[in-house]
């Protein structure tokens, strides 16, 4: 079955993209991680029994028959506290996360989303949201370059594809996602 975690900076259009992967993949179920809003060090002991605990349930369900669908995983939190949205370094916990993800039996597919003409996340993020992170063109910029640079070391990982997919036109997305998991309707 297929693991499939999308990724990306604020308003690049991760939960379009998920809701239609739900929408389109048969047997699937989708996930909305948020992350933990607390950034003190307790956050990240927090943050890594979570995300452990997550790990821990997908190898539990591996023979389930179910497709698995993520927004956001354990890879924004690496992200936020890279660019110091966070008091803390994750670093040690992020590659104990990789190394158990690199050993669950499924067909990973880490989608990194990210928009090639980045003044459209002006438009995107004009709408209502959270206030864990403050939403701006420059830290989804900051956020779109640190995720880009995450990308070798996840094409690292057994069983792990990797795909760079811009958002700037959905309908092209679409396409492209149709043909990676043999999608047949439109």
């Amino acid at each position: 079955m297929k693991f499939i975690v999308i990724e990306g900076p604020q308003g690049c259009g991760k939960t379009t993209l998920t809701n239609f992967l739900r929408d389109n993949i048969p047997a699937s179920n989708l996930y909305r991680l948020s992350g933990q809003k607390d950034k003190t060090i307790t956050g990240k002991e927090k943050s890594k029994k979570m995300y452990f605990a997550l790990l821990d349930y997908l190898k539990e369900i591996e023979d389930c028959d179910m497709n698995l669908i993520f927004d956001r995983t354990f890879f924004t939190e690496q992200v936020y506290a890279l660019l110091g949205y966070k008091d803390y370094d994750f670093n040690d916990v992020y590659e104990e996360l990789l190394k158990r993800l690199g050993k669950l039996n499924y067909e990973i597919y880490y989608i990194s989303l990210y928009l090639e003409d980045t003044s459209i996340y002006g438009t995107r993020l004009k709408r209502e949201h959270h206030n864990y992170q403050a939403f701006s063109i420059e830290n989804s910029v900051n956020q779109q370059n640190m995720y880009a640079s995450l990308l070798p070391e996840i094409e690292a990982l057994p069983n792990t594809k990797v795909i760079r997919l811009a958002m700037d036109d959905f309908d092209k997305a679409y396409e492209k996602i149709r043909e990676l998991f043999e999608i047949n309707n439109k």
